[in-house]
């Protein structure tokens, strides 16, 4: 068997979609499963859209992803002098045919096949033309496209995801593949590309489907054998949709600026679609790769589920060392406006880590903790506060009593911890009714790090003065 070899095609007239990645993402695990190689091709066919900035973005993209390319990228308009010799020898071999029928020709037999209720089919007539016409309508210099003739005849292949599918050549049009201008329709254009890299696996959206026989009748044409093809099943949004821009980001890059790690993003784009067996959910890399099969891409849609894409960030972010994080942390403080006043940042990503769903999560609460501006109650804070009434004000005033003894020295976790059960016990109180309202006064919510931890991360002084101001 040849060495396997796969691609990733996008085209640059838009952002690297989830879609996109996910794709992308297959065919480098696969490669990397079976020691191929992943080949990336830009297919920039479509001039008036196809911008330098959508590429970059893309690469950009894929950088961040992991998702590494060992050949490319190559510019699919770079090769439209072999898209042209290949639909040149299909003419020469009679596979192919000149169509010089205009476009008013064409629209003016739509409208009157739709009139009669049926589909639009382009008859061939072109492709039954006399050699003699055919000369003297050159000679007119009539401008023309170039049809595949499509045979008469089952076109059929063992999909690695759906199995058997299959279409007959006499239900699809004779289809142009290459415009009157010299340039080639898409599915020409891939093809060739396809053939000229050898590529023995073609992983794609299942919207592909459609273009799979016309794309194995040109392999047939040109006498090539078709590679393997495997049809990934759609992304849907979570009403059962097409993912799109209504069910939010749909782009990898703003998941990137809303603070998702990108081996997060892997690892949840690797389980749209695709299952490891069993209950895994967080895979490390190399048992991704291990374990990544296409017999293991399911048939049916898979649904996007942000809960879960966060969920899985939280369990990234709280295995991940506080320092490894300390750059994409800084980098949203710095959006956010927070000044650090010279105090050390892995500390406090310590402090609020595991209880992080994002990079902006931790940021957020980073920003708490060192600016007491930003400290604002919210709803369960003020639940607390009215359930507790005057305690909650008087627990504060002994908290600040107590506290407010220790040296700065002895302002350290373990002393703190010491301090509160202390105050818990000599006045008769819960301990939660001491240590939740001072959760409130440090961040205006109830839930943190271990109240003592959550004192010391804030600082002897700040705390204190919060502590006091909480008190109304």
């Amino acid at each position: 068997m040849a060495s396997v070899r796969v691609r990733f095609a996008p085209s640059p007239t838009g952002y690297l979609h989830v879609g996109g990645a996910r794709t992308a993402l297959f065919n480098w695990l696969y490669a990397r499963k079976t020691g191929g190689v992943f080949v990336l091709r830009i297919e920039d066919t479509d001039k008036e859209r196809s911008t330098e900035a959508h590429t970059q973005v893309i690469l950009d993209g894929l950088r961040w992803l992991g998702v590494t390319y060992d050949e490319g990228p190559f510019f699919q308009g770079q090769s439209y002098g072999r898209h042209r010799a290949d639909a040149e020898g299909l003419v020469a071999r009679d596979r192919a045919y000149r169509c010089f029928c205009t476009r008013e020709e064409l629209d003016a037999s739509r409208q009157a096949a739709e009139h009669g209720g049926a589909g639009f089919r382009y008859d061939g007539r072109c492709g039954r033309l006399a050699p003699a016409d055919i000369a003297r309508t050159l000679d007119a210099g009539t401008p023309f496209s170039l049809r595949l003739r499509m045979p008469d005849e089952e076109i059929a292949w063992e999909d690695a995801v759906h199995g058997r599918i299959s279409f007959q050549g006499r239900d699809l049009d004779d289809f142009i593949i290459l415009r009157s201008d010299g340039t080639p329709i898409y599915n020409l254009a891939v093809v060739s590309d396809d053939i000229d890299m050898r590529i023995t696996h073609v992983i794609r959206g299942d919207d592909h489907i459609s273009n799979t026989p016309k794309q194995i009748a040109l392999y047939r044409a040109l006498g090539q054998a078709a590679p393997v093809f495997a049809h990934v099943p759609m992304i849907l949004g979570s009403d059962g949709k097409k993912l799109s821009k209504r069910h939010g980001a749909t782009a990898v890059g703003d998941y990137q600026n809303q603070g998702i790690l990108p081996l997060a993003m892997r690892n949840f784009l690797a389980l749209l679609g695709w299952s490891p067996g069993g209950d895994r959910e967080i895979l490390p890399e190399e048992e991704m790769i291990a374990l990544f099969s296409l017999e293991g891409i399911q048939k049916k849609a898979s649904v996007f589920d942000l809960t879960k894409l966060e969920w899985m960030n939280g369990q990234y972010l709280s295995q991940r060392p506080a320092a490894e994080l300390e750059g994409p942390v800084r980098h949203h403080l710095d959006e956010l406006g927070v000044d650090l006043g010279g105090r050390p940042l892995v500390p406090l990503i310590d402090a609020v880590k595991t209880r992080s769903r994002t990079l902006l999560d931790i940021a957020a609460q980073v920003a708490v903790r060192v600016d007491a501006r930003r400290v604002a109650r919210d709803p369960k804070g003020a639940q607390l506060a009215q359930k507790l009434g005057e305690a909650f004000a008087a627990n504060l005033g002994l908290v600040g009593a107590a506290l407010g003894a220790l040296p700065e020295a002895e302002w350290t976790p373990p002393a703190l911890e010491a301090a509160l059960k202390g105050l818990a016990e000599r006045e008769g109180k819960k301990l939660g009714d001491i240590m939740q309202p001072v959760r409130v006064a440090l961040t205006g919510g109830t839930v943190s790090e271990p109240v003592n931890e959550l004192l010391a991360v804030v600082g002897r002084d700040e705390s204190l003065q919060r502590i006091s101001a909480a008190r109304g």
